[in-house]
C-alpha cells in the first residue's frame, strides 16, 4: 500500500509531535508514524525535569498541556551532592521549573496533533528510506506484518538517538553530519518511585555525581513520587544502571519502604547539535539531531521549537517546489543561533571532564561557591567575589589550580564558540568555512585539556 503526503513525520516524540502539528495547522497534508501503539504511544524514558521558565511554540494547546501533565511546578533550586564529603551545593534556578508526567506529557502532544489534522499512524515500524536522484521521497514500513510506503516531498526525522533513517539513507554528498559515533551518547534509565513520608527537597533538581562520568538524578513529580535516574557516557566503561540506582536508593532514608512504579532505559546523545541536519527532502529534530543539552541531558523545550521551526521551513521549501538543502537551510540557521550555540558550548565542558577522574572533578565543583560555578558553565550572573569569599575559595582549592586554570581556558573557549556560532553561515555556500573557524576552537580545546578528540 503505498500513500503520498507533503510530509511525513517519522517518531511521535516532542520534535516530531510539534513538527506534525505545525504542519497540520498550516493545512499541509501531513502523516506521524509512530513505532508504538496507541496505548503505549507517549511512555518515553526521561529525567521529565523543565529546568527554569521555557516557552512551547504555540501552535498547540499550551495550557491544556501544563494542566495535564506539569506536575510540580515549584522547582527552584539545583542541589549538586557531593558523594564524598557531604557538602551540598544549593544552586538556585533563575527562573521556577517543573518536573512533568512524561506519559501524560506525551499523550497529550500526539492527541493536540491529532486534533489539529494530524494522520498519525501507530504500530507502524519504518524500516527503509525511498530517494531518487540523491534525493529523500518518503519511507517504506511495517504496520502488524503490512508492507507500506509513504511517499513524501519532506520526510522529518524525529526517531530518536541513532536514528535508523540515517542509516538507511545516502547523505555523503549532502551538508549532513554524518560525523556521529556511539561513543558521542549516553546510555540511562530510571523509575518512578513512590514514598511515604514527603522528601525535603520537593521544591529542587537533585543531581549527584556516578563513578563513571555520569550522574544520578532524583527529580520530584511531587513530595512522594519522584523520578530517580542515572546514566553514563558510552565512551567510558560499562555500567550496571539498575544496580547501581538500587544501591544509591537503598542508602537513602527517604526511600526506605519507597515503591517502583515503572521502570525504562533510553539512549540519548551528549554531544554537539548536528553541523547540519538537513538533505535534499531531509530534516533531522530532537535527538536525532543531537538537540540535547550535553552535561544534563536535558531537551524537551529544544526539541519542540526545532519540531516546529522544521515544518515551517519544509512547508516554505514545498511552496517554492524545491526542497533541496539551499531551501531547508534557515532550519539549521534558527537552530544555532538560538539554543545550539549554547549547547555546543556545553558541550567543551562535556570534553573537558572526560580528561578527568570523577573523583577530582567533584574536589574542584565541591570547592567553587556555586554563583561562581554557574559562571564558569556559561549562565547569567555575577563574578562579583567578597575578599573573604576569594580567600575561602583559595583555600578550598589549593591542589587544584591547576585544574581550575584549565576550567577557566575552556570557559575562554566556551564563549568564542558561542560566537562563531551567532556566524553561522546563511546558506550552504559558507558552510565549509564555518566549520574550519569551529574545528580550530576544537583543537584549541583538545590542546588544553588534553582529551581524546570527541569528533
Amino acid at each position: 500500500m503505498t500513500e503520498t503526503y507533503d510530509i511525513v513525520v517519522v517518531g511521535g516524540g516532542t520534535a516530531g509531535c510539534f513538527a506534525a502539528a505545525t504542519a497540520a495547522d498550516r493545512g499541509v497534508d501531513v502523516a506521524l508514524l509512530e513505532r508504538k501503539s496507541e496505548e503505549e504511544a507517549g511512555h518515553i524514558a526521561c529525567g521529565d525535569a523543565i529546568k527554569g521558565k521555557n516557552t512551547f511554540p504555540d501552535v498547540i494547546d499550551r495550557e491544556y498541556l501544563k494542566e495535564e501533565s506539569f506536575q510540580n511546578q515549584n522547582i527552584e533550586r539545583a542541589v549538586f551532592e557531593n558523594p564524598h564529603s557531604g557538602d551540598d551545593i544549593d544552586i538556585p534556578l533563575p527562573a521556577s521549573g517543573a518536573v512533568l508526567d512524561r506519559t501524560r506529557y506525551g499523550e497529550v502532544l500526539l492527541e493536540e496533533a491529532d486534533r489539529i489534522g494530524t494522520d498519525i499512524e501507530y504500530d507502524t515500524v519504518v524500516q527503509d528510506v525511498i530517494q531518487e536522484d540523491g534525493r529523500v521521497t518518503g519511507v517504506r514500513a511495517k504496520r502488524k506484518g503490512e508492507a507500506l510506503t509513504y511517499e513524501a516531498n519532506v520526510v522529518i526525522d524525529g526517531a530518536g538517538a541513532l536514528s535508523i533513517l540515517q542509516d538507511k539513507a545516502d547523505l555523503e554528498d549532502a551538508t549532513f553530519d554524518t560525523n556521529v559515533d556511539y561513543s558521542q551518547f549516553c546510555s540511562a534509565y530510571r523509575e518512578i518511585v513512590h514514598v511515604e513520608d514527603p522528601v525535603e527537597w520537593h521544591d529542587a533538581i537533585v543531581f549527584k555525581p556516578t563513578e563513571e562520568l555520569g550522574y544520578l538524578w532524583y527529580f520530584p513529580r511531587s513530595e512522594t513520587e519522584i523520578n530517580a535516574g542515572l546514566g553514563f557516557q558510552m565512551n567510558k566503561e560499562p555500567m550496571e544502571l539498575v544496580d547501581v540506582l538500587k544501591r544509591d536508593l537503598e542508602n537513602r532514608e527517604e526511600f526506605d519502604g519507597a515503591e517502583v512504579e515503572d521502570k525504562l532505559g533510553a539512549a540519548l546523545p551528549t554531544r554537539r547539535p548536528y553541523d547540519s541536519a538537513t538533505g535534499p527532502g531531509f530534516v533531522a529534530v530532537g535527538d536525532a539531531a543531537g538537540h540535547v543539552n550535553p552535561t544534563t541531558g536535558g531537551g524537551i523545550p529544544g526539541a519542540a521549537k526545532a519540531g516546529h521551526w522544521a515544518a515551517q521551513q519544509a512547508i516554505e521549501a514545498i511552496e517554492k517546489d524545491d526542497v533541496g538543502e539551499a531551501n531547508l537551510w534557515e532550519y539549521n540557521q534558527r537552530i544555532m543561533q538560538d539554543f545550539g550555540k549554547r549547547f555546543a558550548a556545553m558541550d567543551l565542558y562535556n570534553i573537558f571532564g572526560s580528561a578527568h577522574e570523577v573523583d577530582e572533578l567533584v574536589a574542584v565543583v565541591s570547592s567553587l561557591p556555586g554563583q561562581q560555578l554557574v559562571d564558569a558553565l556559561g549562565s547569567k550572573g555575577t563574578s562579583s567575589m567578597s575578599l573573604g569569599l576569594k580567600l575561602k575559595t583559595i583555600l578550598k582549592t589549593f591542589g587544584h589550580w591547576e585544574t581550575l586554570y584549565e576550567l577557566y581556558k575552556v570557559h575562554e573557549c566556551a564563549e568564542r564558540l558561542k560566537e562563531v556560532y551567532n556566524e553561522y553561515p546563511s546558506s550552504p555556500d559558507g558552510f565549509d568555512q564555518w566549520r574550519d573557524r569551529r574545528d580550530a576552537i576544537m583543537d584549541d580545546v583538545y590542546e588544553i585539556t588534553g582529551a581524546e578528540p570527541k569528533y
